[in-house]
Protein backbone atom coordinates (compact mmCIF):
# COMPACT_ATOMS: atom_id res chain seq x y z
CA UNK A 1 0.00 0.00 0.00
CA UNK A 2 0.88 3.16 -0.82
CA UNK A 3 -0.26 5.94 1.70
CA UNK A 4 -0.55 9.60 0.63
CA UNK A 5 -1.46 12.22 3.15
CA UNK A 6 -4.30 14.36 2.46
CA UNK A 7 -5.21 16.52 5.07
CA UNK A 8 -5.18 16.61 9.34
CA UNK A 9 -8.28 16.07 11.65
CA UNK A 10 -8.26 19.61 13.11
CA UNK A 11 -11.27 19.23 15.73
CA UNK A 12 -14.54 17.31 16.52
CA UNK A 13 -18.13 19.24 15.20
CA UNK A 14 -21.32 18.60 17.58
CA UNK A 15 -22.28 15.55 19.90
CA UNK A 16 -22.83 12.80 16.90
CA UNK A 17 -19.25 12.05 16.43
CA UNK A 18 -18.46 14.08 12.83
CA UNK A 19 -14.92 15.41 12.17
CA UNK A 20 -13.50 18.35 10.74
CA UNK A 21 -10.45 17.86 8.42
CA UNK A 22 -8.83 20.51 6.95
CA UNK A 23 -7.68 19.21 3.76
CA UNK A 24 -5.84 21.39 0.08
CA UNK A 25 -5.88 17.97 -1.84
CA UNK A 26 -6.23 18.42 -5.42
CA UNK A 27 -8.75 15.69 -5.89
CA UNK A 28 -11.43 16.17 -2.43
CA UNK A 29 -14.39 15.28 -4.68
CA UNK A 30 -13.06 11.67 -5.40
CA UNK A 31 -11.32 11.15 -1.66
CA UNK A 32 -14.27 12.52 0.05
CA UNK A 33 -17.29 9.92 -0.68
CA UNK A 34 -19.02 8.16 1.16
CA UNK A 35 -17.72 4.41 1.13
CA UNK A 36 -14.16 5.91 1.01
CA UNK A 37 -11.54 4.56 3.02
CA UNK A 38 -9.28 7.20 4.95
CA UNK A 39 -6.33 5.73 7.21
CA UNK A 40 -6.18 8.32 10.70
CA UNK A 41 -2.74 8.85 12.14
CA UNK A 42 0.51 7.14 11.81
CA UNK A 43 -0.92 3.81 13.27
CA UNK A 44 -2.97 4.05 9.73
CA UNK A 45 -6.35 3.12 11.04
CA UNK A 46 -8.88 2.60 8.53
CA UNK A 47 -12.13 3.97 9.02
CA UNK A 48 -14.84 4.37 6.28
CA UNK A 49 -16.99 7.85 5.60
CA UNK A 50 -20.43 7.03 6.25
CA UNK A 51 -21.46 10.91 5.26
CA UNK A 52 -19.20 14.21 4.24
CA UNK A 53 -20.47 17.86 3.99
CA UNK A 54 -18.37 21.42 3.17
CA UNK A 55 -18.37 23.90 5.48
CA UNK A 56 -16.40 26.80 5.15
CA UNK A 57 -12.74 25.54 4.25
CA UNK A 58 -13.46 22.38 5.82
CA UNK A 59 -14.41 18.93 4.99
CA UNK A 60 -17.11 16.97 7.51
CA UNK A 61 -16.60 13.37 7.94
CA UNK A 62 -19.20 11.20 10.07
CA UNK A 63 -17.42 7.77 10.07
CA UNK A 64 -19.07 4.44 9.94
CA UNK A 65 -19.29 3.19 13.53
CA UNK A 66 -18.50 6.08 15.22
CA UNK A 67 -21.39 7.89 16.65
CA UNK A 68 -20.61 10.11 19.86
CA UNK A 69 -18.05 13.05 19.96
CA UNK A 70 -16.15 10.39 22.48
CA UNK A 71 -15.20 7.65 20.06
CA UNK A 72 -13.58 10.43 18.10
CA UNK A 73 -11.87 12.93 20.25
CA UNK A 74 -8.50 10.84 19.97
CA UNK A 75 -8.62 11.80 15.96
CA UNK A 76 -7.78 15.71 16.80
CA UNK A 77 -4.73 16.44 15.48
CA UNK A 78 -3.78 13.15 13.52
CA UNK A 79 -2.81 13.34 9.78
CA UNK A 80 -5.58 11.79 7.40
CA UNK A 81 -3.96 9.13 4.26
CA UNK A 82 -5.55 7.59 1.45
CA UNK A 83 -4.50 4.38 0.13
CA UNK A 84 -3.47 5.54 -3.84
CA UNK A 85 -4.26 2.23 -4.68
CA UNK A 86 -7.50 2.20 -4.18
CA UNK A 87 -8.28 5.78 -6.06
CA UNK A 88 -7.61 6.09 -10.05
CA UNK A 89 -6.38 9.31 -10.83
CA UNK A 90 -5.54 11.58 -13.80
CA UNK A 91 -2.19 12.10 -13.28
CA UNK A 92 0.32 12.05 -10.34
CA UNK A 93 -0.48 13.62 -7.28
CA UNK A 94 1.83 16.05 -5.91
CA UNK A 95 2.39 14.34 -2.66
CA UNK A 96 4.08 11.59 -4.28
CA UNK A 97 6.80 13.60 -4.58
CA UNK A 98 7.44 13.88 -0.88
CA UNK A 99 11.07 12.28 0.25
CA UNK A 100 11.97 12.24 -3.63
CA UNK A 101 15.50 13.77 -4.05
CA UNK A 102 15.77 16.98 -6.08
CA UNK A 103 18.72 16.98 -8.90
CA UNK A 104 19.50 20.16 -10.68
CA UNK A 105 22.82 20.69 -13.03
CA UNK A 106 23.81 16.80 -12.12
CA UNK A 107 23.93 17.10 -8.87
CA UNK A 108 21.64 16.64 -5.56
CA UNK A 109 20.38 20.18 -3.72
CA UNK A 110 17.90 17.84 -1.51
CA UNK A 111 14.67 16.38 -0.52
CA UNK A 112 11.29 16.94 -1.13
CA UNK A 113 10.39 17.60 2.90
CA UNK A 114 6.81 18.87 2.20
CA UNK A 115 4.89 20.61 -0.44
CA UNK A 116 3.07 24.10 0.41
CA UNK A 117 -0.13 25.28 -1.53
CA UNK A 118 -0.24 28.63 -1.91
CA UNK A 119 -3.15 30.04 -4.35
CA UNK A 120 -2.85 29.23 -7.73
CA UNK A 121 0.35 27.09 -7.07
CA UNK A 122 2.70 25.19 -4.48
CA UNK A 123 5.74 24.91 -3.19
CA UNK A 124 8.63 22.14 -3.02
CA UNK A 125 10.13 22.70 0.41
CA UNK A 126 13.30 21.19 -0.26
CA UNK A 127 15.85 20.21 2.83
CA UNK A 128 19.37 19.00 2.77
CA UNK A 129 21.56 19.25 5.06
CA UNK A 130 22.11 22.67 6.52
CA UNK A 131 19.46 24.60 5.05
CA UNK A 132 15.51 25.21 4.39
CA UNK A 133 14.37 26.67 0.86
CA UNK A 134 11.39 26.63 -1.93
CA UNK A 135 11.05 26.10 -5.77
CA UNK A 136 8.18 26.35 -7.24
CA UNK A 137 5.85 23.54 -8.44
CA UNK A 138 5.95 24.66 -11.78
CA UNK A 139 5.80 22.10 -15.33
CA UNK A 140 7.89 24.37 -17.03
CA UNK A 141 10.83 23.80 -14.17
CA UNK A 142 10.37 19.95 -14.19
CA UNK A 143 12.43 18.15 -16.89
CA UNK A 144 11.58 14.30 -15.65
CA UNK A 145 10.16 12.69 -12.69
CA UNK A 146 11.51 8.88 -12.03
CA UNK A 147 9.08 7.46 -10.05
CA UNK A 148 10.84 4.25 -9.58
CA UNK A 149 14.31 5.78 -8.17
CA UNK A 150 12.51 8.71 -6.84
CA UNK A 151 14.14 11.36 -8.17
CA UNK A 152 13.05 14.92 -9.34
CA UNK A 153 15.26 16.39 -11.96
CA UNK A 154 14.56 20.45 -12.66
CA UNK A 155 16.21 23.01 -14.62
CA UNK A 156 18.71 25.39 -13.38
CA UNK A 157 17.95 28.69 -12.87
CA UNK A 158 20.10 31.09 -11.67
CA UNK A 159 19.14 32.48 -7.75
CA UNK A 160 16.35 29.85 -7.44
CA UNK A 161 18.91 27.51 -5.22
Amino acid sequence: MEYIKIGRVVTTHGIKGEIRILSDFKYKDKVFAKGSILYLGEEKLAVTINNHRVHKNYNMVLLDGYDNINQVLNFKGKNVYINKDEFNFDSYIDEELIGFDVIMNDKIIGKIYNIIKIPNNSLFEIKDNEKLFYIPNNSELIIKIDFKNKILYMKFIEGLV
